[in-house]
């Protein structure tokens, strides 16, 4: 279980960066030690559901401008303060970063201290509750994309039963698990269709959460085609909206269908699907 934590103003000086959290080490090994506030914000994908059609960076720039407006932040982080005295950032390291930024370049303001809630000595389990409860089913979620991350790494990295993720994060088993291997799918899959030229777009995880709805994948196969092919096709909007993944099923299966749907996409392939087959004979008329 969790402590309750003490409230207190905390120098931002005597603030570590959170660099176990796997996804802001991984950062670090790519871009160097001393990251940039909106690189922190970056690599935890710390943008929510409300922000979907905005940018990352657009998104970032509103958290910027309205603890500056507010003349700091409203929730306190969450501090771990560790045996040797040494305080870790479990929560809001993108508000800390921020915080050390302001005081670096002379931004008009109090940033020396920052309101913090201070565990003593906490593990990795309530380290991972904590996150879970605020990200996952708390008031400041993380995108579909980085909740499905995260569930990813602490099942593949860290080991955790599903039971206990269950646990942490509510809901059921088989939503875990869905979202963790849609997460595997798009790496696996998406990843090299877009390349390295920055076009990897998150907003498309909801086409692989499809994916992993009976029969999809089974339908993809079965038409002689690969789970490429269906990243492929996301990338290239055959299927939007993404909810058309649940008819390709039945696209796939119709072979006028499933060259237009190669050809125009989805829209044009389903349209089909509602038309009767003119040139196919008609059960009980006689010829």
């Amino acid at each position: 279980m969790v402590s309750s934590g003490i409230h207190s103003l905390i120098a931002v000086e005597d603030i570590e960066l959170d660099r176990s959290n796997p996804r802001i080490r991984k950062f670090l090994e790519m871009y160097g030690d001393q990251p940039t506030p909106e690189q922190i914000f970056l690599a935890l994908g710390a943008g929510n559901d409300d922000d979907v059609g905005s940018s990352t960076s657009t998104t970032f720039e509103k958290l910027k401008q309205s603890i500056i407006t507010n003349g700091g932040i409203i929730q306190p982080i969450i501090l771990n303060r560790r045996a040797d005295g040494s305080l870790i950032c479990v929560e809001g390291n993108t508000r800390v970063a921020l915080y050390k930024h302001f005081l670096k370049t002379g931004v008009k303001g109090t940033w020396t201290d920052i309101p913090a809630l201070v565990h003593n000595e906490i593990d990795d389990a309530s380290v991972h509750a904590i996150r879970l409860q605020i990200h996952l089913v708390g008031t400041r979620p993380w995108d579909p994309y980085s909740k499905a991350k995260y569930l990813y790494e602490l099942r593949t990295q860290e080991h955790l039963p599903f039971a206990t993720i269950v646990d942490y994060c509510g809901g059921r088993q088989t939503e875990v698990v869905e979202h963790i291997n849609a997460y595997a799918d798009m790496e696996e899959h998406y990843r090299p269709v877009v390349g390295d030229d920055g076009s990897f777009d998150t907003t498309r995880f909801s086409g692989f959460i499809e994916l992993q709805k009976p029969g999809i994948k089974q339908a993809v196969t079965a038409a002689g085609f690969t789970l490429s092919d269906f990243a492929r096709w996301i990338h290239d909007g055959k299927l939007y909206p993404l909810q058309k993944v649940r008819v390709l099923p039945r696209i796939l299966r119709h072979e006028k269908a499933r060259d237009v749907f190669l050809k125009q996409g989805a829209r044009k392939a389903e349209a089909l699907l509602e038309k009767p087959d003119l040139n196919s004979k008609r059960v009980g008329v006689p010829t």
